[in-house]
Formats: C-alpha cells, sequence, structure tokens
C-alpha cells in the first residue's frame, strides 16, 4: 500500500518514519529511500507500489524527504528509466511536451486576466486601471509552481480571480506585511478579513465612479510603485 508519512521520524530513530496519525513505523527490510528531485522517477515508484512518501511539515510549508520503496523495484525503474532517456524520440516528447505546457500557460494568463477584468468592473472613467491592475495581478498570481489560489483548479475561476485581487491588495495597499499579529487563535484570519472588507470598498469606488484622492488613495499609490501611470 501508500502510505504518505507526514513527518519524520525523530532523530535516533533511522530507518522510521511517522505516520499520518503520529504513530512510528519501522521501514520493512529490503526497502531505501529514494531522495527528491527526479519527478519521473517518483511518480513511477508511487505507482507500481508499495512506497511511503516521506514529508516534513515546518509551520505552514512542506519539504518533501523522499520516498521509501523496495530496493529492487527503485533500481528496475531506474534502469527503465535510464534507457528511455538515452533514446532519440524521449528528448522529443519532452519538448513537445514543454510546448504543449507553454500554450496551455498562455492561455490560462490570458483567460485569467479577463477574468480578473470581468472581477473588477471599473467604471469607465477608470478602464484603463482597470486594464493595468489586471495585468499586475495575473502576473503575480498566474506564475507555474507560484503556489497562489491562481494555480488550483479546485475552485471557479471567479472565486480564483476575486482571492487573487484580494491578496495583491492585501500585499500592495495595506501594511500587512510589516504588521505584527498576535499567535493567538484566527488573530491572522481575522486581521485579513478586516482588510479584504477595506480592499473591497477600494474596489467599489472605482466600480462607481467616485471620484477618489490621488494622494490617499493606496491603490492609485500602489500603481505609481510598480511604475504604472494611472
Amino acid at each position: 500500500m501508500n502510505d504518505e508519512a507526514i513527518e519524520v521520524a525523530p532523530s535516533g530513530k533511522p530507518n522510521h518514519v511517522l505516520g499520518p496519525k503520529g504513530e512510528l513505523w519501522q521501514v520493512p527490510e529490503g526497502w531505501e529511500l529514494q531522495a527528491p528531485g527526479d519527478a519521473a522517477l517518483s511518480r513511477r515508484i508511487k505507482k507500481e507500489g508499495p512506497s511511503w512518501t516521506v514529508k516534513e511539515r515546518k509551520g505552514r510549508k512542506i519539504f518533501s524527504h523522499g520516498i521509501w520503496a523496495p530496493s529492487l523495484k527503485i533500481t528496475e525503474l531506474k534502469s527503465q528509466l535510464e534507457q528511455e532517456r538515452s533514446n532519440p524520440s524521449y528528448e522529443k516528447k519532452l519538448e513537445a511536451g514543454r510546448k504543449s505546457r507553454e500554450v496551455k500557460q498562455a492561455n490560462y494568463i490570458e483567460d485569467f486576466e479577463q477574468a480578473v477584468c470581468t472581477y473588477l468592473n471599473f467604471h469607465p472613467t477608470f478602464k484603463h486601471l482597470e486594464i493595468s491592475l489586471a495585468n499586475l495581478i495575473t502576473k503575480h498570481a498566474t506564475p507555474v509552481g507560484s503556489g497562489t489560489v491562481a494555480r488550483t483548479q479546485r475552485i471557479p475561476i471567479e472565486k480564483r480571480t476575486e482571492a487573487a485581487t484580494i491578496a495583491w491588495m492585501r500585499h500592495s495597499t495595506t501594511a500587512y506585511d510589516q504588521m505584527k499579529i498576535k499567535r493567538v487563535k484566527n488573530a491572522r484570519r481575522e486581521v485579513r478579513r478586516e482588510l479584504a472588507h477595506q480592499s473591497k470598498a477600494i474596489l467599489e469606488n472605482y466600480r462607481t465612479g467616485k471620484k477618489v484622492s490621488e494622494v490617499n488613495c493606496p491603490l492609485l499609490q500602489a500603481l505609481k510603485r510598480t511604475d504604472t501611470k494611472p
């Protein structure tokens, strides 16, 4: 079976991992740890099974420590990959895959930026700002591997664009990044909720065409800092 170990075992416990519930598991006889770094090999090891994917949680981040699996199976899969990679057709296949992903990414960026414009929905007076802001938000949110909400497919694009916009506003138009937030349950969530409320109020001014102060509006100031002419 394939089990994912949430944490590495404590020091002094070689050939052990911690299971999902914190239980100590001993690595089966004849297994070895395949270090992370070769995505194709890792996928095949997991597919062939059995294996244990070892990860370590540090704060909000999760770091891979590799995969435990039978040594013979790892050796066999490595040999298969080496043979495939030595074939000239393998590089052509990789290049075709890269081009396909590039096209897909370019299309997604275009669709996402348009969806951001739809979410912003600025008054015609501020349409030029809508385009500039949508471009900035898209550049921040859509890079592959960025880990932003824009990269998830679990929620509709309309929700992704709203979340990406509010995230950009939080980091660019508020003092959130410099705030010292109490390390108590839900404190950060409350701060983010309040800042989101403020950001939405700012955006609403631009949707209704309300006159805004070029000096006092945090959005205009943020756009100036990015060398975007209002």
